[in-house]
C-alpha cells in the first residue's frame, strides 16, 4: 500500500490506474478504523480494481463543544489495518492540503431538507461541513464508486444528494452496520466509554428493535417515540432523538404509512454521543 498526503502525487496515481483501465473505489474515513471501517474497504474491493482509503479529521463538521481536539487520531495503526485489507492507496492530507484558505475561509456546501434535520438540527453546521470535504475527496480522488456505512444513515442520504445535485460521475454504495456481539453498532466514539457504560450501550440497539416491534404491533408512531425516549432515559442515557421516519428522505411518515420506515436515534451516554439506526423492512 502506498501513502500520499499530496494532491499531485494522488491524481498522478489514479491517472495511471485509468490509463490501465481499472475501476477505482473510495472509502471516506476519520481514522481510528475498526471492522466497520474494513468492511466498507472490503465493499469496495468488490465493485473496483484499486481502492483508495482517506483518513483526514475534518475540522468544519465538529462544532465549537464538540471532540475535535480529542478524536482519536491512529494513523500508523490505521495504515497496518489497511494493509492487511488489501487498500491500494492511503490519503491522509493535511488540513492545509483540504483548505488551502484555511477552514474558516473555505467555501462551504449546504444540502437543505435531508441536510436540516435530526443530525443536522442537534448538530448545527455538521452537515454542511460533511458536504464540503466530502465534495472536495470526490473531486481530488474522482473514483468511480465510493461505500459509506449505514450507521451514519442521515449521512449516507447527505452524500447521495450531493453526488446527484452536483452530478459528481460516481456511484455510490452502502455498505451494512457492523456490531458487535451485543448489538452495539462499531464506532470509534466507542472508546470513549467506560466499562460502565459499555455493557450499558447495546441498549441503544435493544430500544431500536423494541420501537419497531412495538409499531409493528399497531402502536402510533408518536407513541412509540415518546416510550423510546423514556426506555433510554431509565437506562441512563440523554437522548437527543428517538424517532420514526421514511428512509428515503427522513420526512415523518403519513398516518398509515407503515413501509420504509426506519427507527433513528442519538443520545449520549456520559460525555459521549452515540447514534445508530433500524430499517423496519
Amino acid at each position: 500500500m502506498r501513502t500520499v498526503g499530496d494532491l499531485r502525487t494522488l491524481r498522478a496515481v489514479v491517472r495511471a490506474w485509468r490509463q490501465e483501465g481499472l475501476r477505482v473505489g473510495f472509502v471516506a474515513t476519520m481514522g481510528n478504523l475498526h471492522a466497520g471501517h474494513f468492511s466498507l474497504i472490503e465493499l469496495a474491493r468488490k465493485q473496483a480494481d484499486r481502492v483508495v482509503t482517506s483518513i483526514f479529521v475534518n475540522p468544519t463538521q465538529f462544532g465549537p463543544n464538540e471532540d475535535f481536539a480529542r478524536y482519536p487520531r491512529t494513523l500508523a495503526e490505521d495504515s497496518l489495518g489497511l494493509v492487511e485489507h488489501n487498500c491500494d492507496l492511503l490519503f491522509a492530507p493535511s488540513v492545509e492540503v483540504m483548505y488551502p484558505h484555511g477552514h474558516d475561509h473555505a467555501v462551504t456546501l449546504h444540502v437543505p431538507e435531508v441536510g436540516d434535520t435530526l443530525e443536522g438540527a442537534h448538530r448545527p453546521g455538521h452537515f454542511d461541513g460533511v458536504a464540503t470535504v466530502v465534495a472536495k475527496l470526490f473531486a481530488m480522488v474522482a473514483p468511480d464508486v465510493a461505500v459509506f456505512g449505514q450507521k451514519d444513515w442521515q449521512q449516507l442520504l447527505v452524500v447521495r444528494r450531493l453526488a446527484q445535485e452536483l452530478a459528481f460521475p460516481l456511484e455510490i454504495v452502502a455498505g451494512p452496520i457492523v456490531r458487535e456481539d451485543d448489538g452495539l453498532a462499531m464506532s470509534s466514539r466507542n472508546r470513549y466509554l467506560d466499562a460502565h457504560q459499555r455493557a450499558r450501550a447495546p441498549e441503544l440497539h435493544a430500544t431500536l428493535e423494541w420501537m419497531r416491534e412495538s409499531f409493528a404491533e399497531g402502536h402510533a408512531r408518536a407513541a412509540v417515540e415518546g416510550a423510546a425516549t423514556r426506555r433510554l432515559e431509565r437506562a441512563g442515557f440523554r437522548p437527543d432523538y428517538a424517532v420514526l421516519r421514511r428512509a428515503t428522505d427522513l420526512a415523518v411518515p403519513a398516518g398509515g404509512e407503515c413501509t420504509g420506515l426506519m427507527a433513528l436515534v442519538a443520545a449520549r451516554l456520559g460525555e459521549t454521543r452515540l447514534i445508530d439506526n433500524l430499517a423496519f423492512d
